[in-house]
């Protein structure tokens, strides 16, 4: 009788560690997939952004854009045909 009290106590110890195991380990894997649906959306946050910045950009570096720059607040201005020299080496 003393035995199997011992083997019973033993057994309800390993189903209670293998429990609190699974328990601890489904709350891991919920708080890790929290964390990746909250990565994975500032993900896509970051990508929406990249892509206006990507826009803006090509906005700003537009040839018109720089041309129509150039000509008001530096007053550049294509050359004269005539005027235009050829450098050979």
């Amino acid at each position: 009788m003393k035995w199997s009290a011992a083997w019973l106590c033993l057994l309800f110890a390993a189903v209670l560690g293998s429990a609190l195991g699974v328990v601890y380990s489904k709350y891991q894997n919920r708080k890790l997939f929290i964390e990746l649906q909250a990565l994975q959306t500032r993900r896509d946050e970051m990508s929406v952004e990249w892509g206006r910045l990507q826009l803006e950009q090509s906005t700003w570096a537009a040839h018109g854009r720089i041309e129509t720059i150039a000509a008001q607040r530096l007053r550049m201005q294509l050359p004269a045909f005539d005027s235009i020299v050829t450098v050979q080496p």
